[in-house]
């Protein structure tokens, strides 16, 4: 197994200033350090409540954000010190919001340019013909590159931000919330279409998305982030099927099935922890119907459950 991205001790802590000149104070730990790795041409699912670090680590990986510590590596290349145009050529960035994510006043054809430009130096003849390939790989027309952002309804120009993505060749794409904002009927098409990008392609994909729907069924593994931290990783079909972290059983409790009726999961309470000041121990402690003295005073690290599935839990659910 080749591995793409090999991701350790990675964390993000946002300093807090106070006061009339800027004293700094502790911060904001967005991402507490953690460690995984994702093989060639696999898709990790990555699901959490908004506010648990998804989208942090995602800007991380791409570059947006310098991580506080931490090391990245991709195709066994660190990216810790990487030249910006060498990062790009590796990995890129799909945007949740299709339409905002594209400049408003550059026609599409100027937005597909600007990877081939700066990344690869292509002329305009190896331009042109490197746009009319990645246009029909995702199956739009020539004709829209003369257009502009506003003229496209969302799944044309999520495809457009696809295809912008494409156009730097990179190994690796972070796909943030990439069907979200999308109808139902167009998401289907959109996931089909990455499932074949990957194929065609040999991409590796971070696929970040509430829907634990979409995430099961796109995603070769799933892993779960809870306050900046990783409580469950694991097959996917596994995971949410017999998740081992109370947590991970509260998500897949709480997704919307047609149906079924909606009910509440048990849980203690319904709100993260005060990232401001962060509980001593287990962070979901205090939601966890399981919770004992050990959990509150000992936070627990990954375990192996066996068939590389891993959890951070005192107490894991049965198999």
């Amino acid at each position: 197994m080749t591995i793409a991205l090999q991701v350790t001790d990675l964390s993000k802590t946002f300093p807090l200033r106070t006061g009339l000149f800027g004293s700094s104070r502790a911060g904001v730990r967005a991402v507490r350090p953690l460690s995984f790795s994702v093989a060639e041409g696999e898709t990790l699912g990555i699901v959490g409540e908004s506010g648990c670090g998804k989208s942090t680590l995602a800007r991380m990986l791409v570059g947006l954000l310098e991580p506080s510590t931490g090391h990245i590596e991709i195709a066994g290349k660190a990216l810790d010190n990487a030249d910006p145009a060498a990062f790009g050529r590796l990995i890129q960035y799909v945007f949740q919001d299709p339409i905002s994510s594209l400049n408003p006043r550059k026609s599409i054809r100027q937005i597909m340019e600007v990877p081939l430009k700066r990344l690869h130096g292509m002329d305009k003849a190896q331009r042109e013909a490197r746009i009319a390939e990645i246009f029909d790989s995702v199956n739009l027309r020539e004709t829209f590159l003369d257009r502009y952002p506003h003229e496209f309804s969302g799944g044309q120009a999520q495809r457009i931000g696809i295809a912008r993505g494409l156009a730097a060749s990179p190994r690796i794409m972070v796909l943030d919330e990439p069907v979200s904002a999308l109808d139902v009927s167009v998401q289907a098409q959109v996931l089909n279409l990455l499932a074949a990008l990957r194929e065609e392609y040999t991409l590796t994909y971070l696929f970040i998305s509430h829907d634990l729907a979409v995430v099961e069924a796109v995603s070769d593994r799933v892993m779960v982030l809870y306050f900046g931290a990783v409580v469950e990783i694991g097959d996917a079909k596994r995971i949410f099927k017999a998740p081992r972290h109370p947590y991970t059983k509260l998500l897949a409790a709480s997704a919307p099935v047609v149906g079924r009726p909606l009910a509440p999961p048990e849980q203690k309470g319904t709100e993260l922890p005060d990232p401001l000041n962060p509980p001593v121990g287990c962070a979901f402690a205090g939601r966890c119907p399981k919770a004992t003295d050990l959990c509150r005073t000992e936070d627990p690290a990954l375990r192996d459950m066996g068939e590389d599935h891993l959890a951070a839990c005192h107490h894991p659910e049965e198999a």
